[in-house]
């Protein structure tokens, strides 16, 4: 087989065409029947998606199948949105939904997602133009139902939380043709009055359906251009609508938008107690401080008067008085005793008294050369003898003088201590007492014990 037709495997064909699929065709909306809905115990749902002429295998993992609103059953129809993919393990090619919904809702959730795109490219929901909710909010309205479960919550959490607070009820219409336009001109009102620190939009959760009010372009540019920090509190958690994007904050229901308007009463009564303690510390500490500070003055003023002027004037003088006094007497103690050192110190250097110091050493000293000298020659003379003697006991002379001879070669004076040593014709020395003699060797004779030198 050439390198241009190389030989594939099942899973490596499998794999080019999962890669081919997948990057060939994008997210697509399908819009079906669902049929064979199983749910394993992973939680992961798989079902086939079929119209009248064709079905296709479907798959959606969790957790995106544990979000959806409706439970998928046999025959119900629904739209989704999911991108193609092949199941290499049967060869097969299936639909991964991220995102299910009932068929009706179709319609309006492209709608939906059209009038966000342009919305959001216009900067209606940047971030940057989002203002922050007041700290204190102490006149709120609340554009709701009268009679849904929502403002219940609202007023039954902002009872809890601060009962001081003044909450207006706006009455609205939040579902059917109206509505929006209605909650639209409560906004602007409420907006324009002046009246109000916050704006509070609540209602009950729903289908998409049931919260299209609150997806209305006019009422979203109303939130958008409201002078007053607009919250919005539409459906549960799950639910989001264009006006919880053009809302300056977002609650993820009307009872936590109700927390997030008004602090704890109870820690608002903390904090008020915090700071009374803290008044009374601070007043206590000011009261403290002033009368301080008037006892510094009392005392200031007391000593700025000429009677006490005086008396303390002649205090000082007194003080200057003895401490000079004080100072006298140790100066004139002090020179005395210098006076007194000096005197001793003359005294002890008088040049009679020198001079006798001086004769009397000169005498003792006339007399030690003499004798120092004297021990010196003796010491050396006895050294002297002491080494002739040791001279005389090593010299060769002194064997000689016993009658001895001292040998040496005549060619480079060396000692001749062996008959081993010389060979017949050599010439030697010979040293006596008296003089010496020069001679030559006319043969050898090696004694008995030559052999062991």
């Amino acid at each position: 087989m050439s390198e241009q037709n190389p030989i594939l495997t099942p899973s490596q064909l499998n794999t080019l065409a999962r890669d081919l699929l997948e990057s060939a065709f994008p997210l697509v909306w399908v819009e079906g029947e669902l049929g064979n809905v199983t749910r394993p115990g992973s939680g992961h749902l798989y079902f086939t998606l079929k119209d009248a002429r064709a079905q296709v295998r479907c798959a959606m993992f969790r957790p995106k199948s544990q979000w959806l609103k409706f439970v998928p059953r046999e025959g119900l129809k629904v739209l989704g949105r999911g991108r193609l993919t092949l199941y290499e393990a049967r060869g097969d090619y299936q639909l991964v939904f991220d995102h299910l919904e009932e068929a009706g809702e179709g319609a309006l959730r492209r709608a939906f997602e059209g009038l966000r795109a342009r919305l959001a490219a216009e900067g209606l929901f940047d971030e940057g133009r989002k203002r922050p909710l007041p700290q204190w909010v102490r006149r709120l309205a609340v554009i709701t139902s009268p009679t849904g479960a929502a403002v219940r919550d609202v007023l039954s959490v902002l009872g809890r939380r601060l009962p001081l607070l003044d909450v207006e009820i706006l009455p609205s219409l939040v579902q059917g043709d109206t509505a929006a336009a209605q909650i639209t001109d409560l906004l602007q009102r409420a907006g324009a009055s002046g009246r109000y620190d916050a704006i509070l939009l609540a209602r009950g959760g729903g289908s998409l359906e049931d919260l299209w009010a609150f997806n209305d372009e006019r009422l979203v540019r109303a939130i958008a251009a409201s002078p007053v920090p607009v919250v919005s509190a539409v459906g549960h958690e799950t639910d989001f609508t264009l006006a919880d994007f053009a809302a300056d904050v977002r609650a993820p229901t009307p009872s936590v938008a109700a927390e997030l308007l008004v602090p704890d009463g109870r820690d608002l009564a903390q904090r008020l107690r915090m700071l009374r303690s803290r008044l009374r510390a601070l007043q206590r500490q000011r009261l403290v401080q002033a009368m301080q500070r008037a006892d510094r003055a009392a005392l200031r003023l007391q000593a700025q008067s000429p009677q006490a002027r005086l008396h303390l004037l002649r205090q000082r003088h007194a003080e200057l008085q003895r401490r000079l006094d004080a100072l006298w007497q140790r100066q004139l103690q002090a020179r005395v005793s210098r006076l007194r050192h000096a005197s001793a110190v003359l005294r002890a250097h008088h040049p009679a008294r020198r001079l006798a110091q001086l004769q009397a050493r000169l005498q003792r000293l006339e007399s030690r050369p003499q004798a120092f000298i004297a021990r010196v020659l003796q010491r050396d003379t006895l050294r002297l003898r002491g080494l002739a003697r040791s001279l005389e006991a090593c010299s060769p002379l002194a064997t000689v003088a016993r009658g001895y001879s001292i040998l040496t070669r005549a060619d480079d004076g060396r000692l001749v201590q062996s008959v081993q040593q010389v060979a017949p014709g050599d010439r030697l020395q010979a040293r006596l007492r008296d003089g010496g003699l020069a001679l030559t060797v006319q043969a050898v004779q090696p004694g008995e014990d030559s052999g062991n030198r």
